[in-house]
């Protein structure tokens, strides 16, 4: 019987309607926003004159903006999750998770994660293809349609100058997505939560709960294990109220094995001065605007998220099996 549940999904879903999204912009060498920007001044820098410069910048512009349309109109015929229907959670639907069930919720997921620990990387190009995959297939087992969008993923872009704090970005306009720096355990959740921005889930919770609910349930003993460090970590920053040194006391408290404290302690590097003066000025500004697009402002990183499960886990006559959000 569990087999034969197991092919009639798969035969659903392979019936499914499909939608492509271009992502055009995504496929190009050099991130089309940096040409926009930066073009002008390089000519200057490098030729003297903003003329070259200003040329190649109108050209990159028209490219985005032609990219952007494209996406948008395949995007009208998505049908989106009604994430309070299938979950009992939303932004805005969120029940506060009691300190003590946070702390027994760290010990539990530091224990699992000690006992199916795997020590496998793989390549980003190749991990992206396949959280890409698993992604669109969860989204569709909820919407009975397949969106199907580019799985690029560039390595830098002038971003990363405004975002020093940030682990990747998307620009949700083109759908392009850079992932910044090695994120070593968290490295599938860091792109898949990405992907879920440029699928259209523009929302950080939306984007923190289709991340996580994917990867733990992809049958992957390498995504479940991104997935879990995710939650873990969120759950220690919040204990520790995003304090530096309570974080790593915590961390040291858990008593892991090696590889996984060194993951952990990685995680919260002391910042540079550079690092530390930008972030306080963009974290501040990316929590207002944040809020001003209905969201709860930077918490639903880590309180948002974790909230969100525990307001899933304890749901009645939701679309989803609240068992999902178990350890």
């Amino acid at each position: 019987m569990h087999f034969w549940n197991r092919g009639s999904i798969r035969i659903v879903l392979e019936s499914m309607e499909e939608i492509r999204i271009p992502n055009d912009a995504t496929y190009s060498p050099v991130a089309l926003t940096d040409l926009i920007t930066a073009a002008p001044l390089a000519s200057r820098v490098l030729l003297g004159a903003t003329l070259p410069g200003r040329v190649v910048s109108a050209a990159a512009l028209g490219l985005y903006a032609g990219s952007a349309v494209k996406d948008w109109m395949h995007r009208r015929d998505v049908d989106w999750i009604d994430f309070e229907d299938q979950f009992g959670s939303d932004v805005k639907r969120l029940d506060p998770m009691p300190d003590e069930e946070r702390r027994d919720e760290i010990e539990r997921l530091a224990s699992r994660l000690a006992r199916e620990f795997t020590a496998e990387r793989r390549p980003r190009e190749e991990l992206a293809e396949q959280v890409n995959h698993h992604l669109t297939e969860y989204i569709a087992s909820m919407t009975g349609q397949r969106v199907v969008t580019s799985s690029e993923v560039r390595d830098f872009t002038l971003a990363k100058l405004l975002f020093p704090f940030a682990m990747g970005v998307c620009d949700i306009v083109s759908g392009d997505v850079a992932i910044f720096k090695d994120t070593g355990i968290l490295e599938a959740h860091v792109i898949t939560h990405e992907f879920a921005h440029r699928k259209g889930y523009w929302k950080e919770l939306h984007a923190q709960a289709l991340s996580y609910l994917t990867l733990v349930h992809s049958g992957d003993p390498l995504l479940v294990q991104a997935g879990l460090a995710e939650r873990l970590h969120r759950q220690l920053k919040v204990v520790s109220k995003h304090d530096h040194d309570a974080y790593h006391d915590l961390v040291e408290g858990l008593k892991m094995r090696d590889e996984l404290t060194e993951q952990f302690h990685t995680l919260r590097p002391a910042p540079s001065t550079y690092e530390s003066s930008v972030s306080t000025v963009m974290k501040t500004m990316y929590d207002q605007r944040m809020k001003l697009t209905g969201q709860n402002g930077l918490s639903d990183y880590d309180e948002g998220f974790t909230n969100f499960l525990w307001t899933f886990s304890r749901a009645i006559g939701v679309g989803r099996d609240p068992g999902q959000a178990a350890i």
